[in-house]
């Protein structure tokens, strides 16, 4: 029926003319009448046997799909079609449905608005939440103030909440920001939000398709001198770099570094995604969906039909989906996929975790002891024999047992070995400290004044 009194076509005067029962979703709008010429029922009444709008559409279809069993059935919505969900039911269901569209509530508030983008999304206040971002946003049915309160909420998070907007309320609009959107008075069934982004720069929010697209402003001619340089090998190292900084802050318990330097990281996957964008092997669409469609094969227990009711089935269900997807049939192609750039110590925990899953492991970590104490006498060999080869290779051994022995008694090597040398740096800033007030030079010192101040450190570190 469109918004306003006359808004019907004529095609759909032709069909009311011929039907035998006319049924409009109700007479509570400017819409309805269009219909005062013809005899018309209303489902007024549905609403009040309904506790949520799931339910209301629900019964608003099947409603009008059982007076249309008998007979020729027009039913009569306002605004168009596609924004009532009733008559997506009922379109679902049916395939014997005529469609006599007419003026959208999302056309309206466009229009009302007078806004300027070419390209807008509109939705209804019941579902505003799955709005995504976009150039330009129409939100309709914002007819109470929790609703109201929803559409704030979910532009400020697309938009920003500072950013202006039109509210309008019938043929009315009024200029406010989109945080005062839930602080208007008597909301009633033609209010609506019409909002559209800014320009680029001077924009309060931002989503990844920005991201991208700063970056190729950057590297567009006449860009920035240094981004329009880079390669992906050129960067590789940024991406190490800009994960350290983001696992430093949540070390700290720094949300404010936290939110920084995820943002680094995105911007470093970005940048590569853009990048291959250049070379025509993928771009960060692909990216995107790529991991989703990982995440949905690999969570099987969820999306499929594996079973997993603990963190540790739910590992295995992932690991195992994880072999598949990479073609792995054996548990050497397991072993060499760890990459060869991890930190040694991190490579070595890993190589050992996914051996022992062919069930080459040690019993225990005192089995795995004994092994280390004997790579311990053979290094102490080799530095008698003096064989600088021999020396580093039994080093390495040792490191490896080590890791072997931290690992099965649930340690995690890479954090443990990192604790023990932070341990040990404060220890020595400490231990240089009281030799210092002393009037020591560590330097100078002979090994049983060391340990004299080393204990002193230990104990004082230990206190704080």
């Amino acid at each position: 029926m469109g918004i306003s009194e006359g808004d019907l076509s004529l095609r759909a005067r032709r069909a009311l003319d011929c039907a035998d029962k006319i049924i409009a979703r109700t007479n509570r709008t400017q819409s309805f009448n269009s219909l005062k010429e013809f005899n018309a029922e209303t489902l007024d009444g549905v609403f009040e046997t309904c506790r949520n709008f799931d339910t209301l559409n629900k019964k608003l279809a099947s409603a009008v799909i059982n007076a249309a069993k008998m007979q020729n059935v027009c039913y009569c919505v306002d605004g168009a079609v596609c924004e009532d969900e009733a008559c997506k039911i009922i379109l679902s269901k049916h395939s014997d449905v005529t469609v006599f569209d007419c003026v959208s509530k999302g056309a309206h508030a466009y229009n009302t608005a007078k806004l300027k983008s070419a390209e807008y999304t509109a939705v209804s206040a019941y579902s505003v939440k799955d709005l995504k971002s976009c150039r330009a946003a129409v939100v309709f049915d914002v007819d109470c103030d929790i609703l109201a309160q929803n559409v704030k909420e979910r532009l400020s998070f697309i938009f920003g909440e500072e950013t202006d907007c039109a509210f309008i309320r019938g043929e009315k609009v009024e200029k406010i920001k989109i945080y005062e959107i839930d602080r208007q008075k008597n909301y009633d069934y033609t209010c609506a939000v019409a909002v559209e982004e800014k320009d680029f720069l001077q924009k309060d929010r931002f989503d990844y398709s920005d991201l991208e697209q700063i970056i190729k402003l950057l590297r567009a001619p006449g860009g920035c001198p240094w981004d329009r340089a880079q390669t992906s090998e050129s960067i590789k190292g940024n991406m190490i770099e800009e994960a350290y900084e983001l696992v430093d802050a949540i070390e700290r318990a720094d949300t404010d570094g936290m939110e920084e330097e995820t943002g680094d990281v995105l911007l470093q996957a970005a940048f590569h995604s853009v990048l291959a964008e250049e070379r025509g092997d993928f771009t960060g669409g692909d990216v995107l969906t790529r991991v989703v469609k990982k995440l949905i094969f690999r969570h099987s227990h969820i999306f499929g039909k594996d079973k997993a009711s603990t963190d540790s089935e739910a590992l295995g269900v992932w690991e195992k989906n994880k072999k598949k997807e990479k073609g792995q049939s054996t548990c050497s192609e397991s072993v060499l996929a760890v990459p060869s750039n991890f930190p040694a110590c991190m490579r070595a925990q890993k190589i050992q975790k996914r051996a022992a899953k062919s069930g080459m492991d040690f019993l225990s970590p005192v089995s795995a002891s004994e092994k280390l104490g004997e790579e311990v006498g053979e290094l102490l060999q080799a530095c008698v024999n003096e064989d600088d080869g021999e020396i580093f290779e039994e080093a390495g051994d040792v490191l490896f047992s080590a890791v072997n022995t931290c690992r099965l008694a649930g340690v995690d090597c890479e954090q443990a070995l990192r604790a023990a040398s932070e341990k040990f740096v404060k220890r020595f800033v400490e231990f240089e400290r009281i030799a210092t007030e002393n009037g020591e030079k560590i330097d100078e010192m002979d090994n049983s004044r060391q340990d004299y101040y080393w204990a002193l450190a230990k104990n004082a570190v230990k206190k704080n």
